[in-house]
Parts: structure tokens; C-alpha cells; sequence
């Protein structure tokens, strides 16, 4: 557990002094460096509180707010502990220093992996124990009683004879007192602000208009840039005229960056037409020939070797080889974009010897350290501002930093403020995306129709290979992430085998939500169920069974069947599958119910999904992550799908890239576990589920098996009449 430090009285009394009699706490983390507040620093290092004289409480959160409610749930771990009025909470983004590095992952600021929560949870309580503490001991000198004979509540301390002193009217006499080592966490299980449903803190905004998101920056004098950008990946500039550009209205200058050609105009509109009036020359290099197709067959051959081994229980290869009967099943999944409605963009004034940058991002230390490399600066002389997140899902923490270096050379390039915007075409073209997959699975079942014997063999690209975090991810030429929610199946199989073939190409690839889980929770839980129709039981119970060990598995797998009505009847044509899966220290089953129109196409007609994520901080953030989730990964099975044709994307906007809308979108109903388990993320694990549940939804409703994503209509089809052939 986190020491909370000791600050000397003189320390507390300049910060005080900054904040007109305030409090400011700051908290040690084993991963931070302790530090003195500077006079004239409002945020002291490792400060994560604020208490006003006027009884105001703002937080200052390291984590960014891209609509997952880190913005509410962190605030609601301090307000907890520091008992204070909720209505007297406010928020502000944390600056990039290492105080706010992230708790676990090292000497990084960083949002992801579902860890928000997570990892926050001891040092934000501790924070808001810590100040209460002080609070209380502050009005027991007043009063000259013991601390013990006070209480805080709602942002009030009452004595032993009901006197009352405000927070606010003690913020400046706490700030006196040493910060208590090891502050008293509320031990009961009483909560006054944990587990309830309150409004988010950055809703006003929004509605309102006044929230600024990266595409918001504006200041006066400011240019904004677009990027011409190579039509293939990694194909090499060779030439540009930029003669008709620079005639047209308001284009200021054309430059080349490592990008591309990047038109530098008074607005988007004349940067983007300029852009078009380019002629641009360009080396297409030894990617040209990609194509999906050619990608799908290689990778179907390679499923056919032996790869590395991730997993290994049993002799699995021995016993498949003496099975004559066995079960085989190819699941392929393609590149997805992460498509997040707002645009990337950055802005960049560089100014002499001090540089500010402005964006939505979700890898701030590694951003400014880019910043400053193309600057030529220290990082501590790059001003690094969080905006709102307009939609992230990891494309806004990228380790090569794109979005952000392309602002920074194009701004270095003119010296003015630019605010360079990839739009929906430029990142859907030329951007990050989910690696495309293929999952061979084996499996031969015992004489009661239980797994016997399982292989699982993976092919895809590493997303960590090559960047900072390859070191940590990929151990004997493992990617953890390539084999998450495979080499940890939770189901009761003696003799298993999981493997993997890491392929590499041109095709620069990223984490996407849930990362791994969204390929390997697809393969899985549809082979599942595959073996359960095989051995002519029924799929929920055939899990049920062979999660014995598992009860956190079981016990949300049983939540859902028994909300969902399992075994109920349905409408003629209508079908229902189930799912359950583990990611990012959370559990979900979900169950949907899908039937299929005169046109082949899915229409999901209702999801029930149950989330065991241990502790909760906001039932409301838990139900819309769950529900985003679910649409986000819908999305992703019935539409999803970046396809390449001599190098080049297909795919530009959401018109060939669609997303479920409202017209198409299920009704969901959330049901939430009461746990007293440390906490899990909800940010991810609600997509990894939903691909099967419905993939094996249509299998009930139909008797087709369809095996690739997304389920497209032609491909339904197809197995339709597979099922024909074979009946």
C-alpha cells in the first residue's frame, strides 16, 4: 500500500498560500519520485486533491476522459474516503509529470487497458483518507477534544457537542499539519458515495457545448494542416508540385514530413482542397502486392504447422493423432479500424524554447518525449495539454506516437500554431488497426461428450513487437496479447495445446478494444459451442459443467442464462447463444437473441449481460461501458472489416465502414454482481463476448455455422447452404 508523504509545514503553508488558504494533498507512489512543491506551481507533485477555503473539492486526474467516466469514477474513490459533499466536486486533468505516471505499468502516463480504476483505487482512497484525517484533526485543535470524539461527514467535522466546521473554513489550518502516514480506509461496507448510481461530472459540459474535445482548439492566428499520404504502407516520397495548391485562397505553405505532403492552410476547407490540387509522386515499395485474399490463404496454411507454444496441458498432439473422430473449425477475423467519431488531430504552438501541444490523448509521456524529439527540446519544455477524447479505443495511445509527431514536424516547419486533423479517410487509410486472424482449433471429446483433448493454433501479427513495451509483452517469442483468452481458457480439458504463428508485414497494427480478447473470445466460445451441438447438449449447461473450478465463470454465466430465460420459448425463427469470457480481471456472459431476415441479414434482437467486475464505484459507468461495448463489438461482427486490394485499403468512411446504429441496435439489459473481489476494468471486457454470443445465436436460429467475421449476408448465405449440402 502507498505511504502517504510527509510535507514540512513550510511546504503546506506555500501551497496553501497558492490556493488562497486551500489544502492540497499529495500522495507517494512507489513508481513516482517525491518532490517539494515550487511556489507558483499550483499542481504540487504527486498532488491529487485540492480542498478550497470557499469548500470546493477538485481532483486532478491522471487519466483520460474518452467517454468510459474516469472523469466520475476516479472523484468518487476520493469523495468516498475524504467524506465530503459530492456537489462540491469538480475535475481537472492532471499535467504530464511523473506524479501522475500510472501505478503499475512503470514510469509512463497512460490510459488503457481497462486499468483506470484498477490501479487508482488505494492511492486516490488513501488521498481523500488522508485529507479527512487531517480535516478532522484540524477542528479537534479548534475545539481542544480528542480526533476521535469528531466526525466528517458531507464536508462538515461535528464535535462531540455539535459544533460544526465547514471544510472549507479548515482547509488553511489543515494545510498546518503533517499528512498522516497511514490514513484509516472507511472499513465498512457501508458506502456513503461508492456503489451509487451519480450523474457524470463532465455531462454539464458536454450538453452544454462547452467541453473541449482536440478538434475544439482555436486560437487566434492559428493555421490547421492535412496530409497528403502514400496510397500504399510504407511507400516513399518522391516528388510534389505544389504550384496549384498554393495559388488556391488561404494555403499558406505545402512541406513535406515523414508522413507525406502537408498542406498548411488558414482552415480545414483550403488545407483540404489544396491538398487535392497535389501531384504527388510517390515509391510504392515492396507492400504494393497486399491483398486480404492472398493474406487468408497463407494464413490458413500456416494454421496447418506447428507454432510456438503458449500452452501446453497433457500429451494433446499424441491423443489427436491416435482419435479418428475429432472436431475441426477455422475462424478468421479481419483488420478493423477503431474509428472514433471524432477525428485525430493535434495542435502545436512551438514557441522559442517552449513548445505547447494540445490533443486527446491516451499516452501522454510518450507523446510529449515525441514532441520534444522533433523540437529539439527537453521534454519538461513541452506544455502537454488533455482535451476531451472524442472516442479512443486505444488509437489515441499509439507507441510510434503518429498523430502527434506529424503536428509537431509540420508546426516546426512553418513556426506557427498549426493544428494538423487526419480526417475519417486519412486514419481509415493510412492508420493503426486491429491485426487480422486466424484460429485453427482441434478437439476430440471423451466417451460422456466432454473436451478431451483441445488444439488451438493462432496466426496473426504482434502488436507489441517492435515498440518500448515488446520487452514486457513477449516472453520465447510469445506477444501475451496474441494469446490472451486462449492460453487461459478456463474450461476443464486434460490434454491442451495452445500455439502461435507470428506473421509480419507492411500492415502497421495496434491494440484495439480488448485487444486480444476480441479474436481469441470469438474462436473459443464459438468451437464451445460447436462441441457442445457435437456431443448433443445443451451449450449453457455444457459450460456450466466444465467450469467447476471457475465459480466466478459460472456464476455470471448462470446470472445471464437465468435474466435471459434460457430454455424458453422464442418466436419461430429466432435463436439464442450464450458466451462467457474473462478479460482485464472481469468476468462477462452475455446471451443474445438474433434471427435472420428474407435477406440473410442478422438482426439482434435483445443481449442480456451479466459483468462480475469485483468492487464497484458507479453502477451507471458499468451498464453504458457494457452497453458500449456491446455495440462496439456488434459493430465489429455483423459489419466491420479494413480489406486490402493491391496494398491499398478499401475502406474510407462509414459508409463502407459502418457502425450499428440506432435503428439496428438491440435492447440490453446490464445486470451487475455484487462483489466484494478487488476491482476489474469494464472499459473492454463487454466487447469480447458479444461476436459468439450472436455467432452462436444464428447457429440456434438457422443451423449455419458462420465462421468468418463479419456476418455478412453473402457469407450467411453460404453457410445456409453448406447446412443444405450436408443435412
Amino acid at each position: 500500500m502507498s505511504d502517504i508523504r510527509k510535507l514540512s509545514r513550510r511546504d503546506f503553508l506555500k501551497t496553501g498560500a497558492l490556493l488562497g488558504g486551500g489544502l492540497v494533498l499529495a500522495c507517494h507512489i512507489p513508481l513516482g519520485r517525491q518532490a517539494l512543491a515550487a511556489e507558483g506551481d499550483l499542481f504540487a507533485p504527486n498532488a491529487y486533491l485540492r480542498v478550497g477555503s470557499d469548500g470546493s473539492v477538485t481532483v486532478i486526474v491522471n487519466k483520460s476522459e474518452m467517454g468510459q467516466g474516469v472523469y466520475t469514477s476516479l472523484p468518487m474513490l476520493v469523495a468516498e474516503e475524504l467524506a465530503c459533499d459530492w456537489k462540491s466536486v469538480r475535475v481537472e486533468a492532471s499535467p504530464v509529470a511523473p506524479p501522475y505516471n500510472h501505478a503499475t505499468f512503470g514510469p509512463i502516463m497512460v490510459t488503457g487497458g481497462s486499468t483506470s480504476v484498477r490501479t487508482e483505487w488505494t492511492r486516490l482512497s488513501m488521498a481523500g483518507a488522508a485529507a479527512r484525517e487531517m480535516l478532522v484533526m484540524a477542528a479537534a485543535r479548534e475545539w481542544k477534544v480528542e480526533p476521535s470524539a469528531c466526525h466528517a461527514m458531507n464536508g462538515v467535522v461535528t464535535g462531540p457537542d455539535g459544533r460544526k466546521l465547514t471544510y472549507g473554513s479548515l482547509a488553511a489550518r489543515a494545510a498546518r499539519l503533517p499528512v498522516p502516514k497511514e490514513p484509516r480506509l472507511n472499513a465498512t461496507r457501508t458506502h456513503s458515495i461508492l456503489g451509487r448510481p451519480l450523474h457524470r461530472l463532465d455531462s454539464p459540459a458536454k450538453v452544454a457545448g462547452t467541453a473541449v474535445f482536440g478538434i475544439d482548439v482555436h486560437i487566434p492566428g492559428m493555421l490547421t494542416a492535412v496530409i497528403a499520404r502514400p496510397p500504399v504502407f510504407g511507400a516513399q516520397l518522391v516528388s510534389f508540385d505544389a504550384t496549384k495548391a498554393l495559388a488556391l485562397p488561404g494555403v499558406v505553405r505545402v512541406v513535406a514530413v515523414d508522413a507525406g505532403v502537408a498542406v498548411v492552410a488558414n482552415g480545414f476547407w483550403p488545407a483540404s482542397k489544396g491538398r487535392d490540387l497535389l501531384e504527388v509522386q510517390w515509391n510504392e515499395g515492396r507492400w504494393s502486392h497486399l491483398s486480404s485474399d492472398t493474406m487468408r490463404a497463407e494464413y490458413a496454411r500456416l494454421s496447418t504447422t506447428p507454432g510456438l507454444t503458449a500452452r501446453k496441458e497433457g500429451d494433446p498432439l499424441d491423443v489427436l493423432a491416435k482419435t479418428p473422430h475429432r472436431f475441426e473449425a477455422l475462424y478468421e477475423l479481419p483488420y478493423l479500424a477503431h474509428a472514433p467519431m471524432e477525428p485525430l488531430n493535434c495542435f502545436v504552438d512551438p514557441r522559442p524554447g517552449h513548445w505547447i501541444v494540445r490533443t486527446g490523448s491516451q499516452f501522454q509521456t510518450v507523446d510529449r518525449a515525441a514532441v520534444a524529439k522533433v523540437a529539439g527540446l527537453p521534454p519538461e519544455q513541452v506544455d502537454f495539454e488533455t482535451t476531451f477524447l472524442g472516442g479512443g479505443f486505444g488509437r489515441r495511445g499509439c507507441p510510434a506516437s503518429d498523430f502527434v509527431v506529424e503536428a509537431a514536424q509540420v508546426a516546426k516547419a512553418v513556426g506557427r500554431p498549426v493544428k494538423t486533423i487526419r480526417t475519417r479517410e486519412d486514419d481509415m487509410r493510412a492508420g493503426f488497426y486491429r491485426p487480422c486472424w486466424t484460429n485453427r482449433l482441434t478437439a476430440t471429446l471423451d466417451p460422456k461428450g466432454n473436451p478431451h483433448t483441445w488444439h488451438h493454433t493462432i496466426v496473426g501479427q504482434s502488436i507489441t513487437a517492435g515498440t518500448a513495451f515488446e520487452s514486457a509483452m513477449v516472453k520465447n517469442g510469445i506477444d501475451n496479447t496474441s494469446v490472451e483468452g486462449a492460453a487461459t481458457i478456463p474450461y476443464r480439458i486434460p490434454h491442451l495445446l495452445v500455439d502461435l504463428h507470428t506473421t509480419k508485414n507492411g500492415v502497421p497494427v495496434l491494440w484495439w478494444r480488448s485487444v486480444g480478447h476480441s479474436n481469441t473470445a470469438f474462436a473459443v466460445e464459438c468451437f464451445m459451442d460447436e462441441l457442445a451441438h457435437g456431443a448433443g447438449k445443451d451449450p449453457y449447461r455444457y459450460r456450466r459443467a466444465l467450469l467447476a473450478a471457475h465459480p466466478r465463470h459460472r456464476r455470471v454465466l448462470e446470472m445471464a442464462a437465468k435474466k435471459a430465460g434460457w430454455g424458453t420459448k422464442l418466436p419461430p425463427g429466432t435463436g439464442r447463444g450464450i458466451a462467457v469470457h474473462e478479460s482485464f480481471g472481469s468476468f462477462v456472459a452475455q446471451v443474445a437473441e438474433v434471427s435472420l431476415d428474407r435477406n440473410n441479414t442478422i438482426k439482434v434482437h435483445r443481449v442480456v449481460c451479466v459483468i462480475d467486475c469485483g468492487r464497484i464505484v458507479n453502477p451507471d459507468t458499468i451498464a453504458a461501458q457494457m452497453e458500449s461495448g456491446i455495440v462496439f463489438g456488434l459493430s465489429a461482427a455483423l459489419y466491420g472489416e479494413i480489406t486490402l486490394k493491391n496494398g491499398r485499403v478499401q475502406q474510407g468512411n462509414f459508409d463502407t465502414y459502418p457502425s450499428v446504429r440506432m435503428t439496428a441496435a438491440p435492447r440490453i439489459e446490464v445486470h451487475i454482481v455484487r462483489s466484494d473481489e478487488p476491482p476489474g476494468g469494464v472499459g473492454e471486457p463487454g466487447t469480447p463476448p458479444i461476436a459468439p454470443a450472436v455467432a452462436n445465436a444464428l447457429y440456434a436460429a438457422t443451423g449455419a455455422r458462420v465462421r468468418s467475421l463479419p456476418m455478412l449476408p453473402e457469407k450467411i448465405k453460404a453457410a445456409l447452404a453448406a447446412r443444405k449440402e450436408t443435412a
